[in-house]
């Protein structure tokens, strides 16, 4: 009888909690943490045996029309403001954007064309990209080095971060606005295109603070 007792306790000990019990540690976790959280990093934090995925799919439901949503960020969650109420959050205030149109221009490509190396990025724009775009966007830690391709010269590629997912609500890069969207957010504009005499410096266009664009790119 008490290596019957001590068998129970012992699977006892090691036994998953209930579902709903999961679902209220994943929602402390996410909660209290200032990231986006991985199933991972959750499964971790909770007990042997617990399914975090299972309970990040009740909690998700759980939320579903409140004020606040668990939303999937990359390959994290965390809880965000309803889209419909993200109107109570804005400041009425006028700020000058601190990307210039390079920056937003090489933001968006890699954006949609994503891994892509920085003459691939050139090619696409028709002018050269300075190395403080880039720069500026890595501080920003909108965009991170990606693999490098292999092609001669095994040059290094760029890809969107989760943080940039997460500052414009986007659960992957699948989920960015098309052609009529951009057009009529106003980052797409009806210029002509580059001039046969090869890449253009972009040089003042760097200097160019961009007023008045689409919130889509705001700081």
């Amino acid at each position: 009888m008490t290596d019957d007792r001590e068998t129970t306790q012992s699977e006892t000990l090691f036994e998953a909690p209930p579902m709903a019990e999961q679902e209220r540690m994943a929602e402390a976790v996410l909660f209290a943490s200032a990231e986006p959280v991985s199933v991972r990093d959750l499964e971790a934090r909770m007990p042997h045996g617990s399914d975090a995925a299972e309970a990040l799919v009740h909690l998700r439901k759980r939320y579903e029309g409140r004020g606040v949503r668990v939303v999937k960020v990359g390959d994290a969650w965390a809880f965000r403001t309803a889209p419909d109420l993200g109107y109570l959050m804005q400041k009425e205030t006028v700020e000058t954007r601190k990307l210039s149109r390079a920056a937003i221009e090489t933001l968006a490509i890699i954006a949609y064309h994503q891994p892509c190396t920085r003459a691939e990025i050139e090619e696409i724009r028709g002018v050269s990209v300075s190395r403080g775009t880039i720069d500026q966007l890595l501080e920003m830690e909108w965009i991170r080095f990606g693999r490098r391709k292999m092609t001669p010269g095994r040059p290094v590629t760029f890809v969107v971060t989760p943080q940039f997912l997460d500052h414009f609500g986007l659960e992957t890069a699948r989920d960015l606005p098309g052609l009529k969207e951009l057009r009529a957010a106003g980052l797409l504009e009806n210029r002509p295109p580059p001039g046969p005499l090869g890449l253009a410096e972009e040089e003042d266009e760097d200097d160019e603070v961009i007023e008045g664009q689409s919130e889509l790119f705001e700081d």
